[in-house]
């Protein structure tokens, strides 16, 4: 069979961007383990201060030149999306959630960020992109109702996942139309480097002699999410989306709450019931309809 040179850049994209998804994919299971035995703002504030040290770092040695004013204005919604809010919202939810509950309710924010890019891009998706985003929205609120036990069947860490969905789609929207800039990775690295005295602060503040007496388990999950879910992730993520075609990468991500729930089962020993695996994939299949549909044909014609 012959192969096209567009084949083999659609393979090699896609396969970048698999890598990125898997990495990303022990994010959840990884907080869990974290956060059992450390403060959650220490983890989610001080894995955006090791990921700062080396995007600096790699800033600084590649000699990559300051954004503009207006960039920073720009950056400084990426960095409150997935620098600040994702990771501290996540970290707290995680002290009392499961890990496969919240890879449920984030298993929606391919769909959320895809509404955050047609939103902000002024785009004019087909009915059904909004029909499938709602749905997607409906079935992670339903789950998260079902198996929580508070008021009005929530709980504090159901609210803290939908905030951290939110926070992400807003920061992956806003990153990847400031990447066709700055660059995939710069645009990451400038938004960490952005976020540090914030995040250096809170990690500071955080920091107890109790830190010392933390297991090992929970230091190499907090290692972990520094330097590849903050940092190295975003570099396959987005050198995946850079070598495109975008449309078809970005589905890639659809697999990751599949992946996160299979590392939940296997790393943390969590039971998956039929209500969690119905939950994901009703989730998941809304999202894989969304992104779809946005990137129809007549999505894209009307957008341009």
């Amino acid at each position: 069979m012959h192969t096209t040179p567009s084949t083999t850049r659609t393979a090699t994209g896609a396969a970048w961007g698999l890598l990125g998804v898997l990495a990303f994919s022990f994010t959840v299971p990884l907080t869990r383990i974290a956060v059992a035995d450390l403060p959650p703002l220490f983890v989610g504030a001080g894995r955006a201060v090791v990921a700062a040290a080396l995007a600096a770092s790699a800033l600084a040695l590649l000699r990559q030149p300051l954004p503009t004013p207006r960039q920073w204005a720009r950056l400084a919604v990426v960095a409150g999306g997935v620098v600040v809010g994702f990771p501290l919202l996540t970290s707290f939810a995680l002290e009392t959630a499961s890990a496969s509950h919240g890879a449920v309710v984030i298993a929606v924010l391919p769909a959320a960020t895809a509404v955050a890019a047609v939103l902000r891009g002024r785009e004019h998706p087909p009915v059904r992109f909004w029909v499938a985003a709602g749905m997607g929205a409906v079935a992670a609120v339903v789950f998260a109702a079902l198996h929580s036990v508070g008021p009005i069947g929530f709980v504090w860490s159901d609210l803290l996942l939908f905030g951290a969905v939110i926070a992400a789609a807003v920061g992956y929207a806003e990153g990847g139309m400031l990447a066709r800039e700055l660059g995939a990775w710069q645009t990451v690295s400038w938004a960490l480097v952005l976020a540090s005295p914030v995040m250096i602060g809170l990690t500071a503040g955080s920091a107890t002699a109790d830190l010392w007496t933390a297991s090992a388990e929970a230091w190499w999950a907090f290692a972990y999410l520094g330097v590849v879910s903050m940092f190295l992730g975003f570099f396959a993520w987005y050198r995946g989306l850079a070598i495109g075609p975008m449309s078809s990468v970005s589905q890639t991500q659809l697999v990751q709450p599949v992946l996160t729930l299979c590392w939940a089962a296997l790393l943390l020993g969590e039971h998956l019931t039929w209500q969690t695996i119905i939950g994901g994939l009703a989730v998941i299949a809304c999202a894989a309809i969304a992104v779809r549909a946005r990137q129809s044909p007549v999505a894209r014609s009307v957008s341009r």
